[in-house]
């Protein structure tokens, strides 16, 4: 109870010193634009769902004992409502293991929460295992493993992502040994049995996030390294298929499998590492959306939260200059 007072109580100071419009001393204008980082703490992984009460949920690697929830009616302005598990219902099949890039979907009416479990350079003992909810704040119970790395045969078995097509349902995986997918059960909690894994891209990437628009299979992804402060080189890319197992390409048709791709959000001056990128979502016009973190320059403490438009060109994906924005017309809802 003390834990959970303080969790709070930290939310409420960060979010009236943070979360305001006129952060880092310039003033916005609320009604029309926002300023990144939409929330200036480190915010690793993001995850985010609109829910039927029309609130987005948003989940993230930042506690990587419980990871917060957050909730938010305009991708803007965020409130930490709590955490998807506690120190007593937390998972255990890693010991001493930290909870990683969640990956939040709603399954049969279920809340399901995939999730990465690892001790940092643990590659074999590894593993995703998944949670459920009835409600996106909660409270989750844990399901345990889906499988380790040692058991799937895919070392560094992190980074889940789902994914539901033509009836059946997928979990795509993988960070920097191969891409991979398999099939998985109707209720989503356990592997299919006799399915098969089927690698969908190569050595270079993480973070996977499937997206169908328009016929075809966008797979985004991060390259380079996450998590060296001013130094990270992560960057977010992207290929595309007409078939969801690929091949993804990029312009030119060379194979993610390969790894060539496109590349969707690079550095700039005031935001590097800009990687790990959740799912699509729109605002009340159809414009797409897509939250990722990166390194700030100005304070370059932990990896913030950002959020950029996601325009499409020629059924390509791509964020004006290819660059964080700093400033930018907000969602319109």
């Amino acid at each position: 109870m003390i834990q959970f007072i303080n969790n709070i109580l930290f939310s409420s100071i960060f979010c009236l010193s943070a979360c305001n419009p006129s952060q880092n001393g310039v003033e916005a204008n609320p009604e029309a634009t926002y300023r990144n980082p939409v929330i200036n703490r480190s915010m690793p992984d993001p995850t985010v769902i609109k829910a039927d009460d029309g609130y987005f949920y948003l989940y993230a690697t930042e506690d990587i004992r419980n990871m917060p929830i957050y909730r938010s009616q305009d991708l803007v302005f965020w409130q930490f409502i709590g955490t998807v598990f506690t120190d007593q219902s937390r998972p255990t099949f890693e010991p001493n293991g930290g909870l990683w890039a969640p990956d939040i979907n709603l399954i049969n009416g279920k809340y399901v929460l995939y999730y990465s479990m690892s001790v940092w350079g643990g590659e074999q003992t590894c593993g995703i295992g998944v949670a459920t909810a009835d409600n996106p704040d909660g409270p989750f119970t844990d399901h345990g493993k889906l499988f380790r790395s040692n058991e799937i045969g895919v070392q560094n078995s992190i980074d889940p992502c789902f994914v539901e097509d033509n009836g059946k349902k997928y979990l795509f995986w993988g960070s920097f040994r191969g891409i991979y997918a398999i099939e998985l059960s109707d209720d989503g909690l356990s592997l299919k049995p006799g399915a098969e894994k089927i690698q969908v891209a190569g050595t270079a990437y993480e973070g996977t996030y499937i997206h169908k628009r328009n016929g075809y299979y966008y797979l985004f992804a991060s390259v380079g390294t996450c998590c060296e402060g001013l130094n990270s080189t992560y960057t977010t890319v992207v290929g595309r298929s007409k078939n969801l197992f690929g091949p993804y390409l990029d312009k030119q048709n060379n194979s993610m499998k390969d790894n060539h791709h496109e590349v969707l959000i690079r550095k700039n001056a005031k935001f590097v590492g800009t990687g790990h990128n959740s799912e699509i979502v729109q605002d009340a016009e159809g414009q797409d959306w897509m939250f990722y973190h990166a390194v700030s320059v100005d304070n370059p403490q932990g990896r913030v939260l950002m959020l950029d438009r996601i325009r499409w060109d020629n059924d390509w994906p791509l964020v004006l200059g290819s660059t964080p924005s700093l400033e930018a017309e907000r969602p319109v809802f």
